[in-house]
C-alpha cells in the first residue's frame, strides 16, 4: 500500500522510457523525494499526463528506506505556472531556485518553510513581479533554513554607511570589517545593506536594483563555497548578467 500522501513540487525530472519518468520532488512533509513514475506520459493515466518542472502537484508513492529510487504510483496536477515557462528571466531564476533546493537538501528532510517560500516565489512570478529581488529573497530564506544565513550585521551594528570597510568573508559566514579580514570579498556598503534588509524580512524590491543583483552575486560565491562544486544553472542563468563584475561589488 502507498505510504506516502504530499504535496509536492517537481524540481528536475528526465524520461526513463517512452512512456515513463524519473523525477526529483520537493515534498511540503517529507522533503526530498526520488521517484520513478511508470507509465506518467500516457494521457490516460494516474499522473495527469505527465509530470512537468516547476510543477505543484500531490504525489502518492511507495517509499523504502533501503532505496535511492521510490516507487510514484500517482500524480494529481494541482498548478501550473506558465511565466517561468515562457519568460526568459522568469524562467532562469525558478531554475535556479530549484537547482539550489537540489543541492542543499538532503533526502527525506522535511523544510515546510522552504516549501512554502519557493511556491511563493513561484506564484510571485506567475504574477509578474520583477525576478530579481523575488529570487534574492528566497536565496536568503533557503540559507537560513539549511543553517547557512549569513551574519550580515554584526560588522556594523545597525545599518552600514558610506566609508564603511566591509568585506564579506564566506568562511566566517558573513559580513566583516576589510581590515581585520584582508582575504575576504569586498563590498559596497549598499549590498551589505540591501542583504540587511533581507535579513529583516524586509521587501527586497524596494533596494536599488543595482544593489540587488550584487547581493544575488555574492550569495552564489557563497553557495558555491557551501557545496564544495559549481552552480551549473546559477552559472549558466543568471550570472552572464553580471560578468566582468567583482562578487560582492
Amino acid at each position: 500500500m502507498p505510504n506516502l500522501v504530499d504535496q509536492a513540487i517537481c524540481i528536475r525530472q528526465w524520461d526513463w522510457s517512452e512512456t515513463s519518468q524519473t523525477v526529483s520532488l520537493f515534498c511540503r512533509s517529507h522533503g526530498m523525494l526520488r521517484g520513478l513514475a511508470k507509465g506518467s506520459r500516457r494521457e490516460r493515466g494516474s499522473f495527469s499526463g505527465g509530470i512537468a518542472l516547476l510543477a505543484r502537484g500531490e504525489v502518492v508513492a511507495v517509499v523504502k528506506p533501503d532505496r535511492e529510487l521510490q516507487t510514484l504510483t500517482q500524480w494529481t496536477l494541482l498548478q501550473i505556472f506558465r511565466r517561468p515557462h515562457d519568460d526568459l528571466e522568469a524562467n532562469l531564476h525558478a531554475l535556479s531556485m530549484a537547482e539550489l533546493v537540489q543541492r542543499f537538501l538532503p533526502p527525506s528532510v522535511p523544510h515546510e518553510r522552504l516549501f512554502d517560500a519557493l511556491l511563493a516565489t513561484l506564484e510571485r512570478l506567475e504574477e509578474g513581479e520583477r525576478p530579481a529581488p523575488e529570487f534574492l529573497r528566497f536565496f536568503f530564506i533557503l540559507l537560513r533554513e539549511t543553517g547557512h544565513e549569513p551574519q550580515v550585521d554584526a560588522a556594523f551594528g545597525g545599518d552600514p554607511v558610506p566609508g564603511q570597510f566591509l568585506a564579506f568573508d564566506a568562511e566566517a559566514g558573513g559580513v566583516v570589517d576589510f581590515r581585520a579580514h584582508p582575504r575576504a570579498w569586498r563590498m559596497r556598503p549598499e549590498t551589505a545593506m540591501t542583504l540587511a534588509h533581507v535579513a529583516r524580512g524586509e521587501p527586497p524590491e524596494l533596494c536599488d536594483p543595482d544593489a540587488v543583483d550584487r547581493a544575488v552575486r555574492l550569495l552564489i560565491a557563497y553557495a558555491r563555497t557551501i557545496v564544495g562544486d559549481d552552480l551549473s544553472t546559477l552559472s549558466l542563468a543568471v550570472e552572464p548578467r553580471f560578468r566582468r563584475r567583482p562578487a560582492g561589488g
